[in-house]
């Protein structure tokens, strides 16, 4: 039997940009954002976007540097940390702050300022078109 944990993505890329935009489109309809504290209301969509975004960082992570194995199917962030750090120490940077960021700020705490979330945003973003350059 087949690990659907291990499966490769066809198309990585691809993928990781449509977890970015699945985050965006769940901020947009259901954050509730207060334009005047520039505040998201409801923590549960900032979680679930959080979530999405990280999700798609580990799928192209997982793409470039084969860090789910058999022995390992669920790595945890040192294991990232750790074969990103071999390769791109700029990439490793963006890897942690996104980390903080993404897992940390909006899927778990749900931060509800707009700049966080713009910030998750962004360094997914950054993230994808780095390993995009390494896959290509």
């Amino acid at each position: 039997m087949r690990d659907p944990m291990l499966e490769v993505v066809t198309n990585p890329v691809t993928e990781a940009r449509r977890y970015v935009e699945n985050a965006k489109k769940l901020l947009k309809d259901h954050g509730q954002l207060d334009y005047e504290t520039q505040l998201y209301q409801d923590r549960k969509y900032i979680r679930m976007a959080g979530n999405t975004l990280w999700n798609g960082v580990l799928l192209i992570l997982d793409a470039v540097f084969h860090v789910k194995t058999l022995d390992r199917p669920h790595p945890d962030i040192i294991d990232y940390k750790d074969a990103v750090s071999n390769r791109d120490g700029k990439l490793l940077k963006l890897v942690v702050t996104g980390y903080e960021t993404m897992h940390i700020s909006m899927g778990y705490d749900g931060i509800q300022a707009k700049e966080t979330s713009a910030c998750g945003l962004r360094l997914a973003n950054e993230i994808i078109d780095r390993c995009a350059t390494m896959l290509a």
